[in-house]
């Protein structure tokens, strides 16, 4: 059957939601071994969310990532190894964001393409793991023309309830590449009056809970999970990433 037709069979499958099992499946974008998930459904991608399974292998997470009755997906699988799993055609909605906010946007999973990485959320991550998932990243940036701004984390979009991909996430490493914003060690002073709850919101977050904003910022720009008010330098830093953020630029400021 030409891919064409594979695709239209797929979509047709996906209005039906759990239908695939009458239908051909969708071969991968990029040449990785096909697993097809049940649990999606269709929408377009503007986004790329970067999660962890939480899980100590990769099998237990697949199980859950396909399982009907969890309504649970994401559209690749990366394991420790650096096996990389395609789950959801990247033209369907998967379902990984669950309740969400970025930007104003409340319905994530419609807007984006999610990446589970296996890892227990406390742990280092895998060179190979990191290594494959920059390729698949460069990919999805060039087949979807996707902003570097964003590449974002699922504590990003939903503070407070999620903080994967955790602390430890090389997110400097995935920034200099493109795929997100990094900013080091800012010079720049804060401008005058500035307000860091409308800074945060103006780069993406959701304030509706100040502290649970906060924290995920630190988490994904400092590595930390220090929480209060953020500090002067933590203030500037939001400052330059804004700056970057306008510029539609990733180069670090020194």
């Amino acid at each position: 059957m030409a891919q064409s037709r594979t695709r239209r069979g797929l979509a047709g499958c996906a209005l039906a939601l759990l239908a695939l099992a009458g239908c051909a499946p969708l071969s991968p974008q990029t040449g990785y071994r096909w697993h097809p998930s049940p649990n999606f459904d269709q929408r377009r991608a503007n986004f790329v969310i970067i999660h962890v399974t939480t899980n100590g292998t990769a099998a237990r997470a697949l199980a859950t990532l396909t399982n009907p009755e969890r309504r649970v997906s994401a559209h690749y699988l990366i394991g420790r190894d650096g096996a990389v799993l395609q789950l959801v055609d990247e033209a369907a909605r998967a379902w990984h964001a669950g309740k969400s906010w970025w930007g104003g946007s409340t319905d994530l999973n419609s807007a984006s393409i999610g990446i589970e990485l296996d890892n227990t959320g406390d742990e280092p991550f895998a060179e190979p793991q990191i290594a494959a998932l920059l390729v698949l990243l460069n990919e999805l940036r060039d087949r979807h023309r996707i902003p570097p701004a964003n590449f974002i984390g699922h504590g990003d979009v939903a503070p407070g309830r999620k903080v994967d991909p955790g602390p430890l996430f090389p997110w400097q490493r995935l920034a200099q590449q493109g795929f997100g914003l990094w900013c080091d060690a800012p010079t720049a002073d804060l401008p005058p009056g500035f307000d860091p709850l409308q800074g945060l919101m103006a780069f993406g977050y959701d304030v509706a809970r100040p502290d649970a904003a906060q924290r995920a910022f630190r988490l994904h720009f400092a590595g930390s999970e220090a929480e209060g008010e953020l500090t002067r330098e933590e203030q500037a830093l939001l400052a330059c990433l804004l700056q970057l953020k306008g510029q539609g630029d990733t180069r670090p400021l020194q």
